[in-house]
C-alpha cells in the first residue's frame, strides 16, 4: 500500500523538466543536506519549502498526513491519575446498560429503538472526560461546554442511572416523551424537554459541530470585550463518523482556523 504522503507517481512526470543539470545540483545539495545536518534538520526545511510553495500559489500537491500534535508517543504517557480497573468495571456497566435502554426501547409494543453503537464505540472517551476532563459550573473557571454526539445519548442517560439520577422506569421511557406515564427521556440532547439535563442540542446532525465551534468564538468575543472571563474554560464537541459527511460539520472550520480556537 502506497505512503498517502507521497506524491503521485505521475506527478513530476506530468512536467517538463527544462533544466536538468540545475535539478541535479538540487539533488546533490539535498543529499550533501541529509548527511551532514541529518534528516530531521533536512525534514524541517522541506515541509519549510513546501509551506513556503503553497504561500506562493505553486499548487503542489497538498500534504495528507500531518504531525501528530494533540497526542504524545506511548514512551511518554504519564501514569494514569485514576484506577483503570475500577473505570474500566464502571464503564462496562455503563456500555451493558445503554445497550440494554435501547433494546428495551425495541421491546412488542413500544418498538422506538434507538442508536447502541455510537456510545459503545466511545465509551472510553466520555468516560475519561467525566473522571478527568470535564469541569462543572461550580468550577472556579465557570465550568465547561459540551457538546455531546446526539446518538450517543443512552450512554449519558445510563451513565446518570449509576449516579442515582434516573430510575429504571425513567430509562424505560426512552424516546418516549409523550407517551410513557410521568413523561419519558429524550431522543437527543433536547434542553427544552430536559432543561435540568441538557444543555446544548446536537441534533439534527452537524449541529454539534458547528454550534461548538461557535461557543468557542463567543467566548473568545466575551473574554476579549472584558464582557466576562471565559480563559479557563472549554468547549468539547463529539462527532460521530457518518457525521462528518454533514456540510455543518465542516462549515465553520475555517473560522475556527482563523480565529485559532484550538
Amino acid at each position: 500500500m502506497r505512503d498517502l504522503n507521497e506524491l503521485p507517481n505521475n506527478a513530476i512526470d506530468a512536467l517538463i523538466d527544462t533544466n536538468p543539470e540545475e535539478t541535479a545540483e538540487w539533488h546533490q545539495s539535498f543529499d550533501a543536506l541529509v548527511k551532514h545536518a541529518g534528516p530531521t534538520r533536512a525534514r524541517y526545511l522541506m515541509l519549510s519549502l513546501l509551506q513556503h510553495a503553497h504561500q506562493q500559489e505553486l499548487h503542489l500537491p497538498a500534504l495528507r498526513l500531518t504531525d501528530y500534535i494533540n497526542t504524545i508517543p506511548p514512551e511518554r504517557e504519564p501514569t494514569f491519575p485514576g484506577d483503570e480497573a475500577i473505570e474500566r468495571r464502571i464503564r462496562a456497566y455503563i456500555r451493558w446498560n445503554a445497550a440494554l435502554l435501547v433494546h428495551r426501547a425495541q421491546r412488542p409494543g413500544i418498538g422506538v429503538g434507538g442508536h447502541i453503537s455510537s456510545f459503545a464505540s466511545s465509551a472510553a472517551l466520555y468516560e475519561v472526560g467525566f473522571n478527568h476532563f470535564f469541569r462543572g459550573k461550580e468550577h472556579a473557571g465557570g465550568g465547561d461546554q459540551i457538546y455531546y454526539q446526539g446518538h450517543a445519548s443512552p450512554g449519558m442517560y445510563s451513565r446518570a442511572f449509576l449516579e442515582g439520577r434516573f430510575t429504571e422506569n425513567q430509562l424505560d421511557g426512552f424516546r418516549q416523551e409523550l407517551s410513557h406515564p410521568g413523561g419519558g427521556l429524550s431522543s437527543y440532547p433536547h434542553p427544552r424537554l430536559m432543561p435540568d439535563f441538557w444543555e446544548f442540542p446536537t441534533v439534527s446532525m452537524g449541529l454539534g459541530p458547528i454550534n461548538a465551534v461557535y461557543q468557542a468564538r463567543f467566548n473568545r468575543y466575551l473574554h476579549g470585550r472584558g464582557i466576562k472571563d471565559t480563559s479557563d474554560q472549554r468547549v468539547w464537541a463529539f462527532l460521530g463518523d457518518g457525521e462528518t459527511d454533514e456540510p455543518e460539520s465542516v462549515a465553520a472550520l475555517t473560522l475556527a482556523a482563523r480565529e485559532k480556537l484550538d
